[in-house]
């Protein structure tokens, strides 16, 4: 008589290959082993449940188990989920199955999904970025350094007319891109396809009297029909650019809008990120969003600053962005291996509380590839937005240059005034 096996979907010598692998960290329910735990969670996001069905002990349904195969003492532990399970270009099938249910089961006191590497199967079902890195710098020809960029301020309550007004200024100081805030859909105070054509016009008066390139990340965040409807007349007027909600518009929204008849680039806000990731000990992490987005197909998206405003430390972050903008991410400690193969790599950007004085520090931690995006550091320059967005391309201009800021700033006024109030 063969013996039951104790932990039925745990198989430490089991090598993955045609499987999505998932890292998480795990700590056990009261009274609960954490072999006990991981065994439950892998159960319940694939063929088992709480309790003997005469369906689950069928040949066929067995080989497509979860398998637990790495569990380490401090909680981190590895399950793979045949390919089978999914449908391979669903994300909302996927996330249902590896961050559904076991969030909220008693047999886990928390658990964070860390990081998810996806098989060869499910990457080809997805077309990625249709830009990526390179792509955004050919439509705004910028080649070596990183984008400048600002959010109109106040996030809300403007009017077009100041709306359009305030991107201008921003793009005539320097500013490369210059977005909605996360909030401004189509209130009353500012319609949405007044707005577009207002600031679109901007952002050509700009062009023609820099000579450089300018974008305008319209926030097209709706419910799915109207977001479509809106996204067609970005393009439709000439923009280059849309910006979405991805968090609250639903991984469903995304893709409908990436698989759209667009030529768009598509910017990421990801407002209520935290909600998932700010738990150090629960929930899904920053690094598995950016993942979805990059599989969909965003163009850029916020990783977050490492600085400024918002939480966030900056080794977690530069592993964000590695895993998002190369092709052959190798694994961590806190980071799984992937091979992109044809995803293109997404932008990352940096947004939150910045300011021309943090730009050294993000583009010694972050490199050039990064969209720096301040708000309150331009808007809120004693000179006005165009003094700011020229103080945060003086900035960059110095590091580039290899000056300090304090160096560079002696010949920059702009910059100066910077330095004396925020630094």
């Amino acid at each position: 008589m063969v013996k039951k096996k104790e932990f039925e979907f745990i198989d430490l010598r089991y090598k993955p290959k045609n499987d999505l692998i998932c890292l998480f960290k795990v700590t056990p329910g009261k009274g609960l082993s954490l072999k006990k735990a991981v065994n439950t969670v892998a159960l319940e996001s694939s063929t088992g449940t709480w309790t003997k069905v005469a369906g689950s002990k069928l040949d066929y349904v067995e080989k497509l188990q979860a398998k637990v195969f790495s569990i380490k003492r401090s909680g981190w532990v590895k399950i793979a989920y045949p390919q089978e399970l999914f449908e391979y270009d669903n994300v909302p099938n996927i996330l249902s199955s590896i961050a559904g249910n076991i969030m909220g089961m008693k047999a886990v006191k928390v658990i964070r999904l860390e990081d998810v590497s996806f098989p060869k199967s499910i990457l080809k079902s997805f077309k990625g970025p249709r830009y990526g890195i390179k792509g955004v710098r050919r439509i705004l020809k910028v080649k070596n350094r990183p984008l400048v960029g600002t959010i109109v301020k106040p996030k809300l309550g403007l009017n077009v007319k100041h709306h359009a007004e305030s991107a201008y200024q921003a793009w005539k100081g320097g500013c490369d891109i210059v977005k909605d805030d996360e909030n401004l859909a189509s209130q009353r105070f500012n319609v949405f396809e007044k707005r577009l054509a207002k600031t679109l016009e901007m952002a050509d008066k700009a062009e023609s009297e820099t000579g450089e390139k300018k974008g305008y990340l319209i926030n097209v965040t709706a419910e799915t029909k109207e977001m479509m409807k809106r996204a067609q007349l970005v393009e439709k007027m000439g923009g280059k650019y849309v910006m979405i909600d991805i968090i609250t518009s639903g991984w469903a929204a995304l893709q409908t809008l990436r698989e759209g008849n667009f030529k768009l680039a598509l910017h990421a806000h990801r407002a209520m990120h935290a909600a998932f990731d700010r738990n150090p000990e629960h929930g899904v992490s920053m690094m598995v969003l950016a993942d979805f987005a990059r599989l969909i197909g965003v163009d850029q998206i916020h990783i977050g600053t490492g600085i400024g405003k918002l939480e966030g430390k900056i080794k977690q972050i530069i592993e964000i962005e590695e895993d998002i903008e190369k092709y052959k991410v190798k694994e961590t400690h806190h980071r799984l291996a992937q091979n992109w193969r044809k995803i293109k790599p997404t932008l990352g950007v940096s947004s939150g509380g910045l300011h021309p004085g943090h730009v050294p520090f993000l583009m010694k931690h972050l490199g050039k590839d990064i969209a720096i995006q301040a708000g309150g550091g331009i808007h809120g320059h004693k000179f006005g937005t165009e003094a700011g967005s020229i103080a945060m391309r003086q900035a960059v201009d110095a590091v580039l240059k290899k000056k300090s800021l304090k160096e560079y700033a002696k010949n920059h006024v702009e910059l100066e005034e910077a330095l004396e109030q925020w630094v």
